[in-house]
Parts: structure tokens; C-alpha cells; sequence
């Protein structure tokens, strides 16, 4: 491992703790925005951080079974989608091991295996890829925006239209 790596694997785990400190979880799960635009990406960049610690044997047995990349942006996507739904925002705020459970979850099942598709990916499986984070990012932003009542019951109606509006500006 070369020594940025190391310096890279150390910065995720810093990362990954210091998201994981109450102050600072209070404060990003303080609004709906700052949850999903801020708290969710930042564990999975504490994920993609991470990949150099993953052994060289762990790697190549993934290798296989991520050929091109697609295998790990599927689980990625898939993952993602779970920390997305309300609910699932809802209730990683009323319930510890939920919180527990997406606080392990988006670094390991996005994060990572972002940072070992990617690489493998090629030109239309990116493409592909950035097409489907854009459509979701309308999808969700719209639906944010004009429902007329919360879909988060721990989050103001204001919030999830604000994240609505910064979604659909994403997208």
C-alpha cells in the first residue's frame, strides 16, 4: 500500500468516527437536507476511502464476481435506494439499530463498492450509471417537492420541499 493509501484509509476511518460522533450526527440528522445531502455521501465517501485496506485476495475473489463494474453499482444503487426511502430516514432517527445499520451499511455496501466498480467500469456502464443517480435524483426531488403533506414525520414540510427543490437542481 502505497503511503497516500494509507493516508486515504486513515482519513475514512476518521471520517467514518467523527460522522459517528454524537454532536456531529445530531447536527447533520437535524434536517432532512442535511441528512441525505451531506451525512449519507460523506459515509460513503468514508467508504470509498477505505478500499485500500481491502486484502489484495479479498479484491481478486470480487474481481469475478464484479466483472465491469456492474455487480458492485447494482448493490451500491440498491443499497443507496434503502437510505432514500422516508421511512428508512424516519426511523434511522427513532430506532438505534436502524441508525446503527445505515451508519455500516453506506459506508460498506456504497462506498466500497463504488470505489471497486468504478475503476472497472467502462465508458457505458458509467454513463448508464449517471444517467439512472440523475433520473433519481428528478424522481425524488419531485416527489419531495410537490407532496402536499411530510413524507418524514421527524422532518418539516418546508425541509423536504427545500431538499425537493436542491434535488431537482442536481438532476
Amino acid at each position: 500500500m502505497s503511503p497516500w493509501q494509507s493516508v486515504k484509509t486513515w482519513l475514512g476511518l476518521l471520517l467514518w468516527l467523527v460522522l459517528a460522533l454524537p454532536p456531529v450526527r445530531d447536527a447533520l440528522e437535524a434536517s432532512m437536507t442535511l441528512q441525505m445531502l451531506a451525512q449519507i455521501p460523506l459515509l460513503a465517501l468514508a467508504g470509498w476511502w477505505l478500499q485500500p485496506w481491502l486484502p489484495r485476495r479479498v479484491d481478486g475473489a470480487l474481481a469475478a464476481w464484479n466483472l465491469n463494474g456492474v455487480s458492485g453499482l447494482v448493490l451500491l444503487s440498491l443499497a443507496a435506494m434503502v437510505w432514500m426511502l422516508p421511512r428508512m430516514m424516519d426511523l434511522a432517527l427513532e430506532v438505534q439499530w436502524v441508525e446503527t445499520a445505515k451508519f455500516a451499511s453506506v459506508p460498506l455496501l456504497v462506498g466500497l463498492p463504488l470505489s471497486l466498480s468504478w475503476p472497472r467500469a467502462g465508458f457505458v456502464v458509467r454513463g448508464v450509471f449517471l444517467a439512472e443517480v440523475i433520473a433519481t435524483a428528478f424522481r425524488l426531488g419531485w416527489l419531495y417537492h410537490v407532496s402536499p403533506q411530510r413524507l418524514c414525520s421527524n422532518y418539516l414540510l418546508d425541509d423536504q420541499q427545500r431538499l425537493g427543490e436542491i434535488l431537482l437542481a442536481i438532476g
